[in-house]
């Protein structure tokens, strides 16, 4: 998502490089709009796996149906892995030449 994203802002990025907005400045930018859904997602994906638990907890053997370690370990290692995600493209996004980005169509 975040990928496609940055490659419907290729203009916009562009402009904002030609303007002289620093690599780290761009690199910030597309960083906060992924971990801004990151975060959403993660937060409503815990409260609906809350709301979900005691629906579940006959279907679960050798752990509680609101185990703090997975409750705790499985969002971190998603959020890891969105950061990744989300770092590709942002880095590609520092290395737009503004000239090629604004003739992008």
């Amino acid at each position: 998502v975040i990928s496609y994203s940055v490659t419907q802002r290729t203009r916009e990025l562009g402009v904002r490089i030609a303007l002289g907005a620093s690599t780290i400045r761009v690199l910030r930018y597309v960083m906060n709009e992924g971990v801004l859904l990151t975060t959403a997602g993660i937060a409503l994906g815990v409260v609906g796996a809350l709301a979900l638990s005691r629906l579940l907890s006959s279907l679960l053997f050798g752990v509680s149906a609101s185990d703090p370690v997975v409750f705790f370990a499985v969002p971190a290692f998603l959020f890891t892995v969105a950061l990744i995600a989300t770092y590709i493209p942002a880095l590609r996004a520092t290395r737009l030449d503004p000239m090629i980005a604004l003739r992008h169509e």
